[in-house]
């Protein structure tokens, strides 16, 4: 019961982040990626801190540590991410980015000498041809540097979910989440001033973004993360998130009005059948080795 109601978070977090996208991509048509990104992360990290400060939350070096280290990953996938948009189409970086879910057994598999099930192969499989009907609408075109980007940020968030795995078992899961956004806040923080001419012209469409994306999709969403991935193992919780893009294209169908054609719905189709593959097979919680 507790691997279903980890399971289930998993896919909370999937609807926060794909209907988010609508809103970010509005936003950052007024504000440079990297200051959003440090805007982001900041409040993240200020909300998690009043939170737990509240709850007397005993701090422990070792597992701030592991946090920090997830939070390296967290923020070179999003830096990767929004530098690599730049110089492709938006479909091809969602599916670069879906390979999120191919690249977390594989990076557990070596890490760990450790193979993933049969079931939850096929799954990945399946949910990976989804991700392709659902965003490469018509030719693909060539890869570019903006392509080599978005897969390092694949590579990220994959990293991202094995590290965070790892740690989590064993170690408390507030200090991990403050850890980590905090990391990544002072990574953006760093760089907005200098890798970028920052730019923000305070609108609403911003101001909201910043809220939403602050604390619902980060403070929240990677609070949520780290308390159920104590109980879902890296490749579940990969594919699990090849859902966001069902998500994002439901959330812009009801904003925007833009709907899905019947390659894109099948492409959707898919990615569910993928994620019941593994979901509906009988689950034998393996842990993480040291």
């Amino acid at each position: 019961m507790n691997a279903w109601k980890a399971e289930a978070a998993l896919v909370w977090n999937t609807v926060i982040w794909g209907a988010t996208f609508v809103v970010v991509k509005a936003a950052l048509h007024d504000v440079s990626p990297i200051l959003f990104l440090a805007l982001r992360f900041s409040l993240a990290t200020g909300a998690l801190a009043a939170v737990f400060a509240a709850r007397r939350l005993v701090w422990d070096w070792r597992t701030a540590a592991a946090g920090a280290l997830a939070g390296v990953f967290l923020f070179a996938g999003y830096l990767t991410q929004t530098l690599g948009l730049r110089l492709t189409s938006a479909p091809k970086s969602a599916f670069i980015t879906g390979l999120t879910s191919v690249m977390a057994p594989l990076i557990a598999a070596l890490v760990y000498r450790s193979r993933p099930r049969i079931w939850e192969v096929v799954g990945i499989l399946v949910a990976t041809a989804g991700l392709g009907l659902l965003t490469l609408q018509g030719g693909g075109g060539p890869v570019n540097r903006g392509d080599l980007l978005t897969l390092l940020c694949a590579v990220g968030f994959a990293t991202h979910i094995v590290v965070l795995g790892h740690f989590s078992e064993r170690m408390g899961f507030e200090v991990l989440s403050i850890a980590q956004v905090g990391s990544a806040a002072a990574l953006s923080v760093s760089l907005f001033w200098w890798a970028e001419a920052p730019r923000i012209v305070w609108r609403p469409a911003v101001v909201g973004a910043i809220l939403i994306t602050g604390l619902l999709a980060t403070a929240l969403a990677f609070t949520i993360q780290s308390w159920a991935q104590r109980r879902v193992s890296s490749t579940r919780t990969g594919l699990i998130f090849t859902l966001e893009p069902v998500f994002a294209w439901i959330t812009s169908y009801l904003l925007v009005g833009e709907g899905l054609n019947g390659r894109a719905a099948a492409g959707a189709a898919l990615i569910l059948g993928g994620v019941l593959t593994v979901g509906l097979k009988p689950s034998r919680r393996r842990g993480h080795p040291s």
